[in-house]
């Protein structure tokens, strides 16, 4: 029999807690051992995607987090390019503002680069390009002092006169001398209100990105610019938290990681009670808000990784391990099931009081759901072993069988415990072996009833594959072989942590 563990304990010493604990920690060892030649990388992602999916933190707060970390020391540039690099993407209006203040700087952006002039200057499809269309206002507004800079492709230059009645004229300008005479000699339009207005709507940032992030982290951390900072406490409380993590945590140092899970504990505030067990981030949220301190990141990463990616981590294990690796951890996991004993086994870690640390306690819980998990994934291969085990751990059920409509009045009716499923299991034996008998009366020369009869047996016996409905989430889904091993581990961990949390003692 393999114990979920779903009867809260009464909190007596168990002799067994012992040595569950010692097999835990021993499993922690060996998949740490697998992980280290190239799940690492894979097992910070999965850390990161995780803490994406915190739903409890404000706008104010994630914005506060975030600025603590821009601000902290060292400096976090990496971070800080990667903001820019949203900011520029999303909200390029914002960034563009900022540079159409500061529009002299881009006569050094300019100047000696052919290419950065003729992306900007020159006209485009429909006509003037935003460059070049500030050229030629600012010309015509100025005529009297710069008309003669303006270098023309025909054989001789056009007038003001010919080109306020034919603005289309400008077309004909020769862009790149014209914009090199501006650089030498008309230094007032790089900062005139025509040249700073083509700026405002961001598209100067795409011509050469690089420039621009590291002109405004000049201005972020050198000049500690104020309308930057406005501009990135805007952006930080207006973009979503799942997105800023997935671009911004994979950034971060694993030290600053640790740092951010610090500070994230000030501001998550779960949910009451977790009403879905495969909420991927909520029993995390939960581990963070209870825990001021959360460990080495080693800890953190495997407790994440057992408590949300069993699936991808026992794939990832196999991959990785050598077969003699496989085989230990396997071993492992036999003896942690085969150890005897009843629900207060796993009483001292649920409880505490003992020498553990509340973030040791998760992390071990963690372990056993995923124990939980690997053993479900490899023993339950049939019908029968599955209910068996729902009988085991008393807990009713209901067949579910999408194919019923081919039954007609054998249909499989989706109400009922494993009780009456096992008691009306007889009587529908006797109804079909009847059918059976009276079938054999009949002489079925017909190929499409042949067919069809072939293809009920075909689909009926697919559907022993199997899937039923659950008292555990009050037979509202059904779960078939494929998906158990992840519910029942996470639905028996969501039980542990609630009802840690409901006894207080760490």
């Amino acid at each position: 029999m393999l114990n979920l563990f779903l009867s809260e304990p009464n909190w007596k010493d168990d002799d067994s807690a012992e040595m569950r604990m010692s097999l835990l920690n021993k499993l922690e060892s060996v998949i740490w051992s697998l992980m280290a030649s190239g799940g690492r990388s894979e097992a910070r992602l999965w850390l990161c995607n995780t803490i994406a999916g915190i739903t409890s933190i404000t706008p104010n707060h994630q914005r506060e987090l975030f600025i603590d970390l821009l601000r902290s020391k060292p400096l976090k540039k990496r971070l800080a390019t990667q903001l820019l690099h949203m900011i520029f993407d999303n909200r390029p209006q914002r960034a563009g503002s900022i540079i159409a203040k500061r529009s002299y700087v881009l006569r050094k952006f300019f100047k000696g680069n052919p290419t950065r002039i003729s992306q900007w200057f020159s006209k485009t499809v429909s006509g003037l390009g935003q460059g070049q269309g500030a050229l030629s206002q600012f010309a015509f507004v100025n005529r009297d002092n710069c008309w003669e800079e303006l270098e023309w492709k025909g054989k001789h230059g056009q007038s003001p006169a010919v080109v306020a009645t034919k603005p289309h004229y400008f077309l004909d300008l020769d862009v790149q001398q014209t914009v090199e005479n501006f650089l030498e000699n008309v230094p007032e339009f790089w900062s005139s209100n025509e040249f700073s207005e083509s700026l405002k709507g961001g598209e100067i940032l795409f011509i050469d990105r690089n420039f621009f992030v590291l002109y405004f982290l000049d201005l972020m951390y050198k000049e500690d610019a104020r309308d930057v900072w406005e501009v990135t406490n805007e952006f930080l409380e207006e973009e979503q938290f799942s997105s800023l993590c997935k671009h911004l945590l994979i950034t971060l140092e694993e030290s600053d990681l640790c740092e951010f899970l610090k500070m994230l504990h000030k501001h998550v505030k779960p949910r009451v009670e977790c009403k879905d067990p495969m909420d991927s981030s909520y029993l995390f949220e939960v581990v963070v808000s209870k825990c001021r301190d959360c460990g080495c990141f080693d800890q953190i990463l495997l407790l994440n990784a057992v408590f949300n990616y069993g699936r991808q981590l026992l794939r990832l294990l196999r991959d990785e391990g050598a077969p003699e690796d496989q085989a230990k951890l396997q071993d492992i996991v036999y003896e942690i099931c085969a150890i005897p004993g009843n629900e207060n086994s796993m009483a001292p870690i649920i409880k505490g009081g003992s020498k553990l640390k509340i973030i040791e306690a998760f992390k071990l819980m963690g372990l056993q759901s995923w124990v939980l998990f690997y053993s479900l994934s490899e023993k339950c291969q049939t019908l029968q072993s599955w209910e068996s085990l729902f009988i085991d751990n008393a807990i009713s059920f209901r067949k579910y069988d999408k194919y019923s409509f081919l039954h007609g009045n054998e249909a499989a009716e989706e109400g009922g415990s494993d009780l009456d499923y096992r008691a009306s299991k007889k009587i529908k034996q006797r109804k079909k072996s009847s059918r059976r008998k009276r079938r054999r009366d009949f002489d079925y020369d017909d190929n499409e009833l042949l067919d069809f009869d072939t293809t009920t047996i075909r689909l009926d016996v697919h559907s022993t594959a199997g899937s039923w409905l659950l008292s555990l989430d009050g037979y509202s889904a059904s779960w078939n072989s494929a998906d158990l091993p992840e519910y029942l581990s996470k639905y028996c961990l969501s039980r542990w942590i609630k009802w840690t949390v409901e006894q207080g003692d760490y």
